[in-house]
This record gives structure tokens, C-alpha cells and sequence, in this order.
């Protein structure tokens, strides 16, 4: 059975480093899912209401149909990711296929806040990094790739990104298998992930 991989920390963490890493050093055999691309679809709210909705709370994620894609990803089956676009916050309609993979691999704040999630993966991994370096980052790709104003990244950050690290995020990385300090920078973190998945594929394709 395919191995399932959850990386979380807080934003900016380096998480998604770690991911593409961890993931890349399987080639062909493995892939990357973000668990941003599960936001529910808020198209039905007006756009001035849906921009200042709580991104960073675990009810924004669609956390079943999560599940149900990687169960299935589990099962060798094909899977069919949605897209999301992070400037009019919708849903887009086209998904992107995916898998089989032996080496499934999802990252987000919110991946080890989950119980009916944690019970599925098979490592858990949080990625742990200073919050002003998250902030710096966080702000440069939200200005860099999302469209946003200063002003914007800013605003959501006081009012919703960093009380909900704090009250969910934080929190659990109690249940990390591995703790990586310092993200992608973490080079002898990653290869600890890497040679953990790959004892535990030499162990079920034995």
C-alpha cells in the first residue's frame, strides 16, 4: 500500500520545501498535494464579504473530500485534485489528476490538526521555523504571487493568521513523528524524512 506523508507548520514555515523535497527525491514514484488546493468553494459570497472570510481556520478547509483523495490515492487509485484561485478566492471548475503514487505527500498548516486525517497518514512530519521569518515569507509571496496590497497582508495576518497558529497549528505539532527546525534550510532534516520513507517502502515492497 502506498505510504502517506503529512508536513505541517506555520506559514512561511518552509513546509512546502520540505514537501517538493521529500517528494522530488522519489521521482515518478511519488506526488505533492496542498492541502490550500481543498478550500471550501466560496463563490456564492459576495466578493467584499468572501476576501475578509477566516482563511486559517480548520472549517475553511474541505477536509472531507481531502480524506476521500488521499483515501483513494491510498488505494492505487487515481485522483483528481481541485484548483483554487487565491485571487477571487473560488474554486476554479477544471481539476488536475494525480497518481498512483507509493509516495503520497500533502502539506499544509492545517494537516496534523485533523484527527480522522492524522489516522490515515502514515508519518507525520511539522516543520518549525521563527515567526518572524514566516512573516517575512509570507509576506513576499503574498505580494509576489497572490496579488495582495501590503496593507492586506498585514490586516489578515493580525486578524486570523497568527491567532490561528496559535490556537491550532502550534498545537499540533504534538503529534509529529519528526520535527524539522528551520524548513527546507534543514538539509539533515530532510534527508531523515527521506531515508525514513525509504525503510518504510523497503518494508512493504519486501
Amino acid at each position: 500500500m502506498p505510504i502517506l506523508i503529512g508536513i505541517a507548520g506555520g506559514t512561511g514555515s518552509g513546509k512546502t520545501t520540505v514537501a517538493r523535497a521529500v517528494a522530488g527525491a522519489f521521482l515518478d514514484r511519488a506526488v505533492l498535494i496542498e492541502e490550500d488546493c481543498f478550500y471550501i468553494d466560496r463563490s456564492k459570497v459576495p466578493f467584499r464579504e468572501r476576501k475578509d472570510l477566516n482563511f486559517d481556520h480548520p472549517g475553511s478547509i474541505d477536509v472531507d473530500l481531502m480524506i476521500k483523495t488521499l483515501l483513494g490515492l491510498k488505494n492505487r487509485e487515481r485522483g483528481n485534485i481541485p484548483r483554487y484561485d487565491f485571487t477571487t478566492h473560488t474554486r476554479k471548475k477544471e481539476t488536475v489528476p494525480v497518481g498512483p503514487a507509493v509516495v503520497i505527500v500533502v502539506e499544509g498548516i492545517l494537516i496534523l490538526h485533523y484527527p480522522a486525517l492524522r489516522e490515515i497518514l502514515d508519518l507525520k512530519v511539522f516543520v518549525q521555523t521563527d515567526a518572524d521569518i514566516r512573516l517575512m515569507r509570507r509576506v513576499k509571496r503574498d505580494l509576489e504571487e497572490r496579488g495582495r496590497t501590503l496593507g492586506a497582508v498585514f490586516s489578515q495576518y493580525i486578524k486570523s493568521v497568527k491567532p490561528m497558529h496559535e490556537m491550532y497549528v502550534e498545537p499540533s505539532r504534538q503529534y509529529a513523528d519528526i520535527i524539522i527546525p528551520e524548513g527546507g534550510f534543514n538539509l539533515v532534516g530532510v534527508e531523515t524524512i527521506i531515508s525514513q520513507v525509504s525503510k518504510m517502502l523497503r518494508y512493504i515492497e519486501d
